[in-house]
């Protein structure tokens, strides 16, 4: 890979500098062709053999010249990335006879025949320093004692959400379902035949020449990347419409013995589905993406068996996080924010960190501490995925955010859970029904997924919301923000 990877990264700067510059290119061979020429009209009764061959030569590299100049003008408009835009995004809001109080969490652990009272005080004492409020919402099937974990009721729990979030976005919009050419549709733990992606072909009717991908196992940060992979494709086709959905399904993973690494899921983990429209014409569009960024960090054996799928001794199948994910999270953070760093962040801040990395490496200074970045000069909103409330404050620490800054993450946790990929989006959702976003604003979507992977989506809204819709924040908004259990 490393050796395959060297000759593009050389390439690709080499391209870019003569694509940027071909007219100057073109036009060097045709100045030396004027001035050649200009010289023998001006000495014509000293014009020697040695002058007919230059001039001769010059012409036909001023072809061959003509010949490149076009080929890389023609080339370069073929491959000039597009941009890309978000026409609008609606969020499921599942219905209040879902919502799951810690009371009744604590009583339904009681009563389920899988749990001993160690496990129910575990799951109870986390929830509790969760940040999670008394709304956040579990399937039907989980609402059953002893849990109903079948197919048929993980099908429903699918449904349910992502048609839900498509029947929103398409309201908004008004776009035809026969206009959609891309489906990209990101589910980490549930994947059945047909996929959930042939779901919505089937409920909207899409054109059977539609480009459909269903992307599991991918962790947390998989709604990006399903941005990411929708984004290439519209720049490199005629698509008019991508449609991008993120959930999580409960049912099927719901872990019924008494690990307490495995647990974890149980209690974390809640009801959610968002669906973005992207497109690559800016009429109606609300944000331009600007930025996406994504860091892979599963080449170290510790990232990559940090967030692990597996059965317990019993053969209980669920997700087991080890101790050391936050350790992971940091670490692949860091590479992360090297990467993203350098394009988005104003040329002041770059050279801040030039001079402190400089100075603690060449000049061995122990006494000089590693500058950190201001991110907040890159961005006005920050949509932490909302993990859970120690990665938000993690991460709000490391960055130098205000109280402010992170509200939206830590109260689309208080109000809805961890919906997994889907959680950026019901901040966003926050933000505008705050009115908080204006046009220019620039918006960072940040996610992390097993695997372990850290992605990032940067927005630019080109038109705020013309009235105040709330989507999922309806009717509870004015409650908003509320004190944490810290």
């Amino acid at each position: 890979m490393a050796t395959s990877s060297l000759p593009l990264s050389l390439l690709a700067p080499a391209y870019r500098f003569v694509a940027s510059r071909r007219i100057t290119l073109a036009a060097f061979p045709f100045s030396a062709t004027a001035a050649l020429r200009v010289t023998a009209w001006l000495s014509s009764s000293t014009l020697t053999t040695t002058h007919h061959q230059t001039l001769l030569y010059t012409g036909r590299l001023t072809l061959l010249a003509a010949i490149v100049a076009l080929l890389l003008y023609i080339t370069s408009s073929r491959l000039r990335q597009r941009p890309v835009y978000l026409v609008a995004y609606a969020c499921f809001r599942p219905p209040a006879s879902l919502r799951v109080p810690l009371a009744k969490y604590v009583e339904h652990a009681e009563l389920a025949p899988c749990f001993d009272a160690k496990s129910v005080g575990f799951q109870s004492r986390l929830i509790e320093r969760s940040g999670f409020g008394e709304e956040t919402c579990l399937p039907p099937a989980l609402h059953l004692i002893p849990p109903e974990k079948t197919l048929n009721a993980a099908r429903a729990e699918a449904e349910r959400g992502i048609f839900s979030a498509v029947d929103g976005v398409l309201a908004k919009t008004g776009v035809r379902a026969g206009d959609i050419g891309v489906v990209v549709v990101n589910c980490t733990l549930f994947s059945t035949t047909p996929c959930m992606a042939d779901m919505v072909v089937r409920r909207y009717g899409l054109c059977s020449d539609v480009r459909c991908f269903n992307l599991s196992g991918m962790g947390c940060s998989a709604g990006i990347t399903g941005v990411g992979l929708a984004q290439n494709i519209l720049q490199r086709g005629d698509d008019a419409y991508a449609l991008v959905v993120s959930t999580e399904i409960l049912t099927s993973d719901y872990y019924s013995g008494d690990e307490r690494a495995m647990l974890l899921q149980n209690c974390l983990f809640r009801m959610g589905a968002s669906a973005a429209l992207l497109s690559t014409s800016r009429a109606h569009a609300r944000y331009r993406l600007a930025r996406l960024v994504r860091t892979h960090a599963g080449r170290d054996g510790r990232a990559y068996g940090c967030v692990q799928q597996e059965d317990d001794a019993a053969g209980e199948r669920g997700i087991a996080l080890s101790k050391e994910v936050m350790s992971v999270a940091g670490d692949t953070l860091t590479a992360h924010m090297a990467t993203l760093g350098p394009l988005v962040l104003p040329a002041s801040e770059i050279l801040a960190y030039a001079l402190s990395f400089v100075a603690r490496r060449v000049f061995n200074s122990k006494g000089a501490k590693q500058y950190i970045p201001d991110f907040r000069t890159a961005f006005e909103h920050f949509c932490i995925h909302a993990g859970g409330r120690a990665v938000i404050d993690e991460l709000q620490r490391g960055l130098g955010l205000s109280d402010e800054l992170v509200e939206p993450s830590h109260m689309a946790l208080h109000r809805f859970g961890n919906t997994s990929s889907s959680s950026v989006w019901y901040e966003l959702a926050y933000l505008e029904a705050k009115c908080r976003v204006r046009k220019g604003d620039r918006v960072w979507m940040i996610g992390f997924g097993s695997g372990f992977k850290c992605n990032s989506a940067v927005w630019v809204c080109l038109r705020p919301p013309a009235s105040l819709v709330s989507g999922p924040w309806d009717g509870c908004m004015h409650r908003y923000p509320v004190a944490t259990v810290q």
